[in-house]
């Protein structure tokens, strides 16, 4: 299963990463020991918490005029240890 889909890379999610805390949309299933150990893994870094929720997909209308939801996803803000660093995504 892979845990990590994306980072969400916004103007809020690059000024939180000053602080070390980084946010993922990841797979639905995924839970936090889960997420916890994909990041240590993939970036070589140390986690310090992980916090999870559910973001609703938004709605829309399709071409008959009819709403349709997108479907709702899960999103996870990680926090690091003190002085880590995700390399791959400073200044993006």
């Amino acid at each position: 299963m892979i845990v990590l889909k994306k980072p969400i890379v916004t103007e809020k999610t690059v000024k939180s990463a000053e602080k070390s805390v980084y946010v993922f949309e990841v797979n639905f299933q995924a839970e936090k020991p889960l997420i916890k150990k994909a990041v240590e893994s993939a970036f070589d870094v140390k986690v310090a918490s992980v916090n999870t929720m559910i973001a609703r997909g938004k709605g829309k209308l399709n071409k008959k005029g009819q709403r349709s939801a997108a479907p709702k996803w899960k999103k996870a803000v990680v926090t690091l240890t003190a002085g880590q660093k995700i390399a791959a995504l400073e200044g993006v």
